[in-house]
C-alpha cells in the first residue's frame, strides 16, 4: 500500500515492524491512560502492510492506524488500533488515515470495515459515527466478563 501525502506538513506511509517501539513510546500519553497492552508487536509484524504511519515534517509520529484484511471473513477489513498525537487532532489526519485504509480494503475486494471499541470511549464513538460507521448497542461481555464493546460497521 502506497499512501498519498497528507496535508499540513504530515506525510503518511505504510507501517513497518520496526515502528512498534516508537508507537508504544507515545500511545499512553496520546490516550491519557495505559493502552499499550492493546497493541502487541505481532500486530505490526504481521499486519504492517495494511497499517499506516503519519509523521510530521520533523519525522515525529503524528498518527497511526493498525488494521488488517480479515483472513477468515474475506469481505471484511478490521481497524484494530488508531491514535493521533494531541497536536495533530482536529486537523483531518484521522479522517485521512481512515480513508486511506478504506481505499486499501476496497482495492483488496473488502466491502466492510469493522472496529470494536469500548462503549465508554465516547471520542471513538463520535469519530466513527462521523465517518459513516453504523454503531451497535453495547455487546455485554464481548471480550470476556465485564468487557463490553460496541461494534462499528462501515460498508464500502
Amino acid at each position: 500500500m502506497t499512501p498519498p501525502p497528507a496535508s499540513g506538513g504530515v506525510t503518511t506511509r505504510t507501517a513497518r515492524p520496526e515502528d512498534y517501539d516508537a508507537i508504544i513510546a507515545v500511545v499512553d500519553a496520546w490516550w491519557g491512560k495505559p493502552v499499550t497492552g492493546l497493541l502487541n508487536r505481532l500486530h505490526l509484524d504481521h499486519f504492517h502492510s495494511t497499517s499506516l504511519i503519519a509523521e510530521d515534517a520533523g519525522g515525529e509520529l503524528a498518527g497511526i492506524v493498525v488494521g488488517f484484511l480479515s483472513p477468515s471473513r474475506t469481505d471484511e477489513a478490521y481497524i484494530h488500533f488508531t491514535g493521533v498525537a494531541p497536536a495533530a487532532r482536529r486537523t483531518g489526519l484521522a479522517r485521512s488515515l481512515y480513508e486511506q485504509f478504506f481505499a486499501c480494503a476496497h482495492r483488496n475486494d473488502r466491502r466492510v470495515v469493522e472496529a470494536i471499541p469500548s462503549p465508554q470511549n465516547s471520542r471513538s464513538i463520535a469519530f466513527h459515527t462521523a465517518m459513516g460507521f453504523e454503531c451497535s448497542e453495547p455487546v455485554a461481555d464481548y471480550d470476556g466478563p465485564g468487557q463490553d464493546r460496541v461494534v462499528f460497521v462501515r460498508r464500502l
